[in-house]
C-alpha cells in the first residue's frame, strides 16, 4: 500500500462514516470532506470520472450545508396544549433519546408552558417549562439528533426567538440539575450559575 492509497481509503472511510451520521450537518460536514479529498485522491490518480463524480459530491454538500446553516433556514415555535395527540405522540416516538438529555423527565402537565420547536414547517422539538413568576423553569429542552446542528437553540435562546419567550411574559430560564453534556450546550448559549442552577436572561 503506498501513501495514494491511503488517501484513497480515509476519502472511502469518511464517506461511510457519513452514512452512520444522525445529525444532518455533520453527515454533509463528513461527506464533503470525504469527497474533497476523493478529489485529490483522482488528480494523484490521475482519474477524471473520480475528480468530476466527487467535486460534484462536494459542491452538492456545500450547497445544502449554506441551506442548512445560512440566514435564509425556516425556524420557528408554537404554542401546543401539553396534553395534545400529536405532542404525546412525538414524546413517545423519542422517548429513549429524551431520556439521555433530561433523565428526569417523565411526563408534561397542565401547568407547562409548551412550544413545539419547527424546522422548516416540521416539528423538530419541543420546549416545556412552569412558569414561576416571570421565570420559566424547563421541564424539557429537546431537538431531534437530526436537527441539533441546526441552530434552533440559538435561534430561541440568543435569536428572533427570545422575542417569542419575551411576550409570553419571560424574562429569565432557569434549568435545574442539567445533564454534564447539556450542561455545555447551555453555556455555550450564555446560560451562568445561579444557586446551583443554570439561567439565563433574556
Amino acid at each position: 500500500m503506498n501513501w495514494v492509497e491511503v488517501i484513497g481509503y480515509v476519502a472511502s472511510a469518511l464517506i461511510v462514516l457519513s452514512l452512520t451520521m444522525t445529525s444532518v450537518v455533520r453527515l454533509r460536514l463528513l461527506s464533503m470532506t470525504g469527497g474533497l479529498i476523493f478529489v485529490v485522491y483522482g488528480a494523484m490518480l490521475p482519474s477524471v470520472p473520480i475528480i468530476v463524480t466527487n467535486a460534484a459530491v462536494a459542491g452538492v454538500n456545500i450547497w445544502f450545508l449554506r441551506r442548512e446553516l445560512g440566514p435564509q433556514r425556516a425556524i420557528g415555535a408554537v404554542p401546543i396544549e401539553a396534553d395534545a395527540p400529536f405532542l404525546q405522540d412525538f414524546l413517545r416516538a423519542h422517548a429513549d433519546d429524551i431520556r439521555r438529555g433530561w433523565p428526569g423527565f417523565v411526563a408534561l402537565s397542565d401547568e407547562d408552558v409548551v412550544l413545539l420547536l419547527m424546522r422548516d414547517g416540521l416539528p423538530a422539538g419541543v420546549l416545556a417549562g412552569r412558569r414561576d413568576g416571570a421565570v420559566l423553569r424547563l421541564t424539557i429542552d429537546y431537538v431531534m439528533a437530526a436537527y441539533r446542528d441546526s441552530r434552533i437553540a440559538a435561534w430561541l435562546y440568543t435569536g428572533p426567538g427570545v422575542k417569542l419567550l419575551r411576550d409570553a411574559g419571560f424574562t429569565r430560564v432557569v434549568v435545574r440539575n442539567p445533564t454534564p453534556g447539556h450542561t455545555d450546550y447551555l453555556r455555550q448559549l450564555g446560560f451562568q450559575a445561579v444557586d446551583g442552577d443554570l439561567a439565563k436572561d433574556l
